[in-house]
């Protein structure tokens, strides 16, 4: 199961990747997106670490900042500071993905983020996954030119 996390986490990120970064779109659907792709990895390392699947969707579900909180305490090993400012604002993803009245302050509030710079940062996380549990990459998933060069 959490080497089918993780998969689900690199298709999504290739798309994250392809589609914001070719053509920049509002932050809300990166946003979106980026909370599933991060939710998805996380899950896989706690997978790994021994953490039940059940466990996770009861007590974890959408909230991206207690998953790599309880990630990083399990060893993870990304204490990336402007991640833990995304995954802030990412919890809980679904908020991105509500549509919301034009009032201002019914709005969840981006924290300055925009694709580009979401992105990058999704991206090492999802790294990160595949670096701690061996998982392979999946079929079409290239990897990261760094990594061929290694």
């Amino acid at each position: 199961m959490s080497r089918f996390r993780y998969h689900n986490a690199e298709r999504w990120m290739t798309t994250l990747e392809a589609d914001f970064l070719a053509e920049p779109r509002h932050a809300k659907e990166a946003l979106h997106q980026a909370g599933f792709v991060t939710q998805q990895a996380l899950c896989a390392y706690l997978l790994d670490v021994g953490f039940a699947d059940a466990w996770n969707a009861r007590h974890i579900k959408q909230d991206i900042a207690k998953a790599l909180a309880y990630a990083n305490a399990c060893g993870f090993g990304h204490d990336c500071p402007d991640m833990a400012r995304l995954a802030a604002i990412l919890s809980p993803y679904w908020k991105w993905g509500y549509y919301y009245h034009d009032w201002e302050e019914d709005r969840p509030r981006t924290g300055g983020f925009i694709p580009a710079t979401i992105t990058p940062l999704v991206r090492a996380l999802v790294d990160r996954v595949h670096d701690v549990t061996g998982h392979p990459r999946p079929k079409g998933c290239q990897r990261r030119p760094q990594e061929a060069l290694s």
